[in-house]
């Protein structure tokens, strides 16, 4: 169950509630305005949660992609090319034990990060080249 289902289906019980009570048609649809405005405010901040989680991942990798020091920018692609090379053992059942249910995940996760990494790096090599036009741009306009 993701984070979003969670907080409607902890909302869902008041709302029914409200349904329930014998008030005004007005008065129900205050009180479910007033719940729908509380739940969409918790969502908002679980979203702004979220974002800031990725962008802070998104940092660290693209940190390290555009590192000075070699080991630095590729140990990431090494280890997933070794994970790659273990998966095809496997699969040919070439070791002396099959991989654990957490290498799976840990593959998973290291592909993930990888994509995301690369994915940021080039933004960010694109974004910066383009930042120095912009400002050329900019100082030829006031000038």
């Amino acid at each position: 169950m993701n984070v979003f289902s969670f907080i409607s289906n902890l909302f869902e019980p008041a709302v029914k509630l409200v349904d329930e009570l014998h008030t005004s048609d007005e008065e129900r649809l205050q009180l479910q305005s007033h719940i729908k405005a509380v739940e969409n405010e918790l969502l908002a901040k679980v979203i702004a949660y979220e974002n800031q989680l990725l962008q802070s991942k998104t940092d660290i990798i693209t940190a390290e992609a555009t590192g000075q020091s070699w080991i630095q920018r590729n140990w990431r692609p090494i280890t997933m090319l070794t994970f790659l090379v273990l998966v095809v053992m496997d699969s040919f059942d070439w070791l002396p034990n099959p991989l654990a249910e957490e290498a799976w995940t840990l593959l998973q996760i290291g592909l993930g990060g990888y994509v995301a990494g690369r994915s940021a790096e080039k933004i960010t090599h694109q974004y910066l080249q383009a930042r120095p036009a912009d400002n050329k741009n900019t100082n030829s306009a006031k000038g």
